[in-house]
C-alpha cells in the first residue's frame, strides 16, 4: 500500500522552479532516500509534504487522502512528522520537556501532562539513547544528541511517516553508524521513512529505494544499485 503519493508537484519561487512536475510514491514500511545536489529541491519537497509551504500545483496524498493545502499541525496530527536540516529544538527546555511537547502536540485535544505521557517520554528517550540526559538542557547536548532529540520529539507525535532531513550531516563516522542503526530501528517500530541525506554510505546501506532530484526535477528512481549505476546520476551528483 502506498502511504504517500506525490503527483505533478510544482513550486516556484519567483522565476526559479524549486520543484517541477515531481512524481513519486512511498510504500508503507519502506525507507526511501531523497538525494541530489544542493539546491535540487529536496527540502522543498519536505516543506510541501509537511505543509510548511503551499504547492503551486500538484497532488499530495497521505493514506489516500489529499493533504495539499492543509496546515502543518493538521498534517502532523494525521501522522506525518519531520526533522529539519538545521536542528530545531527548544534549546532552553530540558530533553524530556522537548519530547513531552511532541507528545502533547500530536494530540488535537492534548493539554495535560499525564503519567502515561511521562512514561511514553521515558520509553522514547531510552529508545533513541538519551535516557541518561533527560534532565539536561537541549542546548547543552552535542550535535549528534540534538539530532536524536529532534527524532525523539517527532516520534512522540506517533507518526506513521517520518521525514528525516540530513540526520547524519556533521556527524562523525561512529555517530553516522549509530544513526543508521536508529533509522533501521524506527522502521522496525512500523514507521515509514523518507530521508534526505548526503552521506552516501548511509543511503546505499539502509534505503530500499532512492529518488534523485536535480534542478527541481526527478531524474532517476530505483534501488540503490540501480541509482549508483545510472549515468545521469553519476554525471550530475555522484561523479566517476
Amino acid at each position: 500500500m502506498n502511504i504517500l503519493e506525490v503527483e505533478g508537484l510544482n513550486k516556484h519561487f519567483g522565476g526559479l522552479a524549486a520543484t517541477s512536475a515531481v512524481d513519486f510514491h512511498v510504500e508503507a514500511g519502506e525507507i526511501v532516500g531523497l538525494i541530489g545536489p544542493n539546491g535540487a529541491g529536496k527540502t522543498t519537497v519536505f516543506n510541501l509534504v509537511s505543509g510548511a509551504i503551499l504547492p503551486d500545483s500538484g497532488v499530495v496524498r497521505f493514506k489516500g487522502t489529499s493533504i495539499a493545502g492543509l496546515k502543518p499541525h493538521q498534517i502532523a496530527r494525521m501522522g506525518i512528522a519531520r526533522t529539519f536540516q538545521s536542528v530545531k529544538i527548544f534549546s532552553k527546555m530540558s530533553v524530556s520537556e522537548n519530547v513531552l511537547l511532541g507528545h502533547l502536540f500530536g494530540r488535537a485535544k492534548g493539554s495535560v501532562i499525564s503519567d502515561p505521557a511521562r512514561g511514553e517520554t521515558e520509553e522514547i528517550l531510552d529508545f533513541v539513547g538519551l535516557a541518561g540526559l533527560k534532565e539536561a538542557r537541549a542546548m547543552d547536548l552535542i550535535l549528534a544528541n540534538q539530532k536524536r532529540l529532534e527524532v525523539a520529539r517527532a516520534l512522540a507525535t506517533h507518526p506513521d511517516l517520518l521525514l528525516l532531513d540530513e540526520l547524519m550531516a556533521g556527524l562523525t563516522p561512529t555517530e553516522v553508524a549509530k544513526a543508521m542503526e536508529l533509522v533501521k530501528s524506527i522502521r522496525e517500530r512500523g514507521v515509514t521513512i523518507v530521508m534526505i541525506e548526503h552521506v552516501m554510505k548511509a543511503i546505499m546501506s539502509i534505503c530500499d529505494r532512492i529518488i534523485v532530484l536535480h534542478h527541481g526535477e526527478k531524474i532517476a528512481e530505483g534501488t540503490p544499485q540501480e541509482v549508483v549505476q545510472n549515468r545521469t546520476v553519476i554525471e550530475v551528483y555522484l561523479g566517476e
